[in-house]
């Protein structure tokens, strides 16, 4: 009886680890990587993850979120317990990108950014050395580690606009989802306004929702882009459950219902550095 009553708590204390992990966490092994920046007073921090079981990544996805950009998320056990960006599209489907070649880093925004890490920042030298820091401490810790690309999405589409233009041979290249479109909207971000997607060199693609909702980041807007500058768009059609601001994360705006199809998508761009299809339903 004794024996029973302990395997009992065992399996229940067992339980009580697995239910513990968060959806958008599961199948991952993570960690916090800070860095200390140049002026001694600010620190740069990003989560690394990797999927259980697998070792020895050669590609780095570096994943910068939407608004407000700052993160500040908690990691236990291993595990990223939560943060403020938890259901942001790229955060809350790291998992479908994660596999035995891709490992990701989640980049929030400097120590001392507040709320908010604006527009201007991310588009500075300062910014793509702060993260660039933070990459180095990463391949540091995990030498096999090769190719480097941005993925952002929506304001963080201003990041991995403008970090290749400040250091292009840093990186592979550069995935922009649901980008800003419309700098001159309201409320939009004027540091994309007449950008040159051309001055960095790197490979770069677009991937849109056909029905984004959101008047910062229209379709119709990313293909005059693709167009203008001759980088494929990926269109995405379909999803389901959508619900909130349009320009949150939970309309097409966050590809809800497609973040497998994307995701895959994303990575066999990381992996091949070709698109297979223009279009995902």
């Amino acid at each position: 009886m004794k024996f029973l009553i302990t395997a009992a708590m065992i399996f229940m204390s067992w339980s009580s680890f697995a239910q513990s992990v968060p959806t958008h966490a599961e199948g991952l092994r993570e960690e916090i990587v800070t860095v200390t920046l140049v002026e001694g007073k600010k620190s740069q921090s990003g989560v690394y993850s990797v999927k259980q079981g697998t070792s020895k990544h050669t590609r780095l996805a570096v994943l910068l979120p939407g608004y407000p950009s700052v993160v500040r998320p908690v990691v236990t056990d291993g595990v990223m317990q939560s943060s403020k960006l938890t259901g942001n599209f790229l955060i809350r489907s790291r998992r479908h990108l994660a596999d035995d070649v891709i490992a990701t880093l989640i980049v929030d925004c400097h120590s001392d950014s507040g709320d908010y890490c604006t527009g201007g920042y991310q588009a500075s030298i300062d910014r793509q050395q702060d993260v660039q820091k933070l990459i180095d401490a990463v391949k540091e810790r995990n030498p096999s580690l090769q190719d480097v690309w941005l993925i952002g999405t929506s304001m963080g589409t201003i990041s991995s606009s403008f970090m290749p233009v400040h250091a292009p041979k840093r990186y592979a290249g550069a995935i922009h989802t649901a980008s800003i479109t419309e700098p001159y909207v309201s409320n939009s971000y004027r540091e994309l306004a007449n950008f040159d997607y051309r001055k960095s060199g790197v490979p770069q693609f677009f991937i849109h929702h056909k029905n984004d909702p959101c008047s910062l980041t229209t379709w119709s807007g990313a293909k005059r882009i693709s167009e203008q500058f001759n980088f494929p768009l990926i269109t995405v059609l379909g999803g389901s459950g959508f619900q909130g601001h349009p320009c949150m994360a939970y309309t097409e705006h966050g590809f809800r219902g497609m973040e497998v199809v994307t995701m895959r998508a994303i990575g066999n761009l990381i992996k091949t550095g070709k698109v297979d299809q223009l279009e995902l339903k």
